[in-house]
């Protein structure tokens, strides 16, 4: 994707200094665009924690740049600290998302047999790479299965005017390039389909208004950005088409973690007859879990709840919404069950989301990668 016409991944290497790891700073968007860069895993796990980095897709490959950086580390500060220590501490940053754990597994599998550091940090840099750059690939074959969903709305259509309803942010910044949810949508506009996306705002963090609309807004994509409560109503009056949003983590079954709002989405699509897709690449996929109770739905700080992020006088603002000493929960996710998806749509192609299928759609061998 595109910032002011240069081309960007959400995270990379320096290219003058492989010490130093650069990332989108996504606090600040869409206010300021400024790069960050991540030179230890403790810059790591704190970019993770405070949603610097963000999305499963990212906070994975993020993840394993940190355990990268740590071995890096160890050798130019002769530090004796556990690399296993440092993994469960980057693990714990964002505990839903599985793709975490996943980056963080694969980058210690595929150190074990090394029988030197500097063969253990070339191994380790290598695989973050190989990481980040299939997600890459994931996002974009997304895309590619999901267009057709797109277009054939479009064909149905007597104005052609498809409207796609998305919550919070699964785009290139959360996944390195093209997006999950909205990797569809920007190779559907790239063809010239006439499309429209309603942007939930996706409070408390407003990633769909912070970011989403910006990312839109650079690729040009029409778009009107919506308070989260209004989604159900746009259904009612026909003005929703489908819905098409990412997720953190899926059971085998289809049930399935996204950001906080997405099960009433879900309900609204479902009562209302509208389809309502999961774009996802099997990273996103827990093999292991039995059912979605298992899924650790993160709770995050009240204060994000109790303030609202904003610019003001060129900078940064926290303004207070509610009374002093009000009480507030902040569940940063919640549960969809299967049965109110039409689909998946994943980088092996488009299922139903039962566990048939998905076992059909990914091979026994993948699934034990």
């Amino acid at each position: 994707m595109k910032v002011k016409g240069q081309h960007y991944h959400s995270i990379w290497i320096d290219s003058s200094d492989p010490s130093v790891v650069k990332v989108i700073d996504q606090r600040y968007l869409p206010f300021s665009f400024q790069i960050l860069e991540l030179r230890t895993n403790n810059d790591v796990y704190t970019a993770i924690r405070n949603m610097t980095v963000r999305g499963a897709p990212l906070i994975g490959v993020t993840a394993a740049f940190g355990i990268y950086l740590a071995l890096l580390n160890s050798r130019e500060n002769h530090a004796n600290q556990s690399i296993t220590i440092i993994a469960n501490k980057l693990k714990s940053a964002r505990p839903t998302a599985v793709n975490l754990a996943m980056a963080v597994d694969r980058i210690l599998h595929s150190i074990r047999k090394s029988h030197t550091l500097d063969e253990q940090i070339n191994i380790a840099l290598q695989t973050a790479i190989s990481l980040k750059n299939e997600e890459l690939e994931n996002s974009r074959k997304i895309g590619i299965y999901g267009l057709p969903l797109i277009e054939n709305m479009a064909g149905r259509k007597k104005d052609r005017l498809v409207n796609i309803l998305t919550h919070c942010n699964a785009g290139w910044l959360a996944c390195i390039d093209w997006g999950t949810a909205t990797a569809p949508i920007y190779m559907a506009h790239n063809k010239g389909i006439n499309l429209h996306v309603w942007v939930d705002e996706t409070r408390p963090r407003n990633q769909g208004a912070r970011l989403t609309a910006w990312e839109l807004g650079e690729h040009g994509v029409p778009h009107t950005l919506i308070t989260d409560n209004t989604g159900g109503q746009l259904m009612q009056e026909g003005l929703v088409d489908m819905v098409i949003v990412g997720s953190d983590r899926m059971t085998p079954d289809g049930d399935f973690a996204n950001k906080i709002g997405t099960y009433l989405k879900a309900l609204a699509a479902k009562d209302n007859n509208v389809p309502f897709y999961v774009a996802l690449p099997s990273t996103s996929i827990d093999w292991k879990l039995k059912n979605a109770t298992q899924i650790p739905i993160e709770k995050r700080d009240p204060e994000e709840v109790l303030y609202v992020k904003g610019w003001y006088d060129n900078h940064s603002a926290d303004i207070r919404i509610a009374p002093e000493g009000t009480p507030a929960l902040n569940y940063g996710f919640d549960i969809t069950s299967a049965r109110f998806v039409t689909g998946l749509i994943t980088e092996r192609g488009t299922c139903k989301a039962n566990r048939y299928d998905i076992m059909k759609l990914f091979s026994a061998s993948r699934r034990m990668e």
